[in-house]
């Protein structure tokens, strides 16, 4: 009863948390945005988000905001970073716990873009946004170029079969530079976590470019060791 009233001594903060969501279009990695539909900033530019409920962890408080703008309930997501400037919000004093997660772009359905006035938006050309929402999108960004050289995660970007071309354009999305084609597929390759399919993708070329699959299983084996795969 006395921690109770001792807590009843200090100020109240509500807690937010706001999905940095990423996708890539075969050539850019872009974010998912959303038109905001209340105040404050109504109509502007912002991440998907929204308050904890009182009986609801951070966690599941993400995963629920996730769900409600993709659909998508199995995919990589994690913890990125709490930003708690004093005046951040207008509306109040809130601090938000950020996330950010990776989907297929084609995974996500037109019906939800338009309930949600969503808008898929190149990194290049992020709009104004509301509050510290564009810092969450660099946050994240440095995030994503720290993890994907050593963790497989930019595959959750890829299509389930993808080609070797498509998978040097995201690693050059991510990190917005040139590989060595050569050097690339070489170094790749040669960490045997990639499956060669006997199929082929028609749609780039006459001759076509096998399709791979990466192993889970194979890279496990690799966790331990000191290796990147670029």
């Amino acid at each position: 009863m006395n921690r109770i009233v001792q807590y009843k001594e200090h100020d109240s903060v509500m807690v937010a948390v706001d999905c940095i969501i990423f996708g890539f279009d075969g050539k850019e990695i872009k974010a998912l945005l959303v038109k905001r539909g209340f105040e404050p900033e109504l109509g502007k530019w912002s991440l998907m988000g929204g308050f904890v409920n009182y009986k609801e962890s951070v966690d599941a408080a993400a995963n629920r905001i996730l769900d409600q703008l993709t659909g998508l309930s199995s995919v990589y997501m994690e913890q990125l970073y709490c930003f708690g400037d004093v005046d951040r919000d207008p509306g109040g004093r809130v601090v938000s716990v950020a996330y950010f997660a990776l989907i297929k772009i084609d995974d996500y359905s037109q019906e939800l873009m338009k309930e949600h006035n969503a808008k898929w938006v190149s990194l290049n050309k992020i709009p104004v946004l509301v509050f510290d929402h564009k810092q969450m999108i660099k946050v994240a960004k440095s995030r994503l170029q720290q993890k994907v050289s050593r963790q497989p995660i930019g595959f959750a970007l890829l299509p389930d079969k993808f080609t070797l071309q498509q998978l040097q354009a995201l690693y050059e999305a991510i990190y917005e530079t040139v590989f060595d084609k050569r050097n690339f597929t070489k170094k790749i390759l040669s960490l045997g976590v990639l499956e060669k399919l006997n199929e082929k993708d028609k749609e780039t070329s006459k001759k076509g470019s096998y399709y791979y699959v990466f192993i889970r299983e194979r890279y496990s084996k690799l966790e331990n060791e000191n290796f990147t795969f670029i």
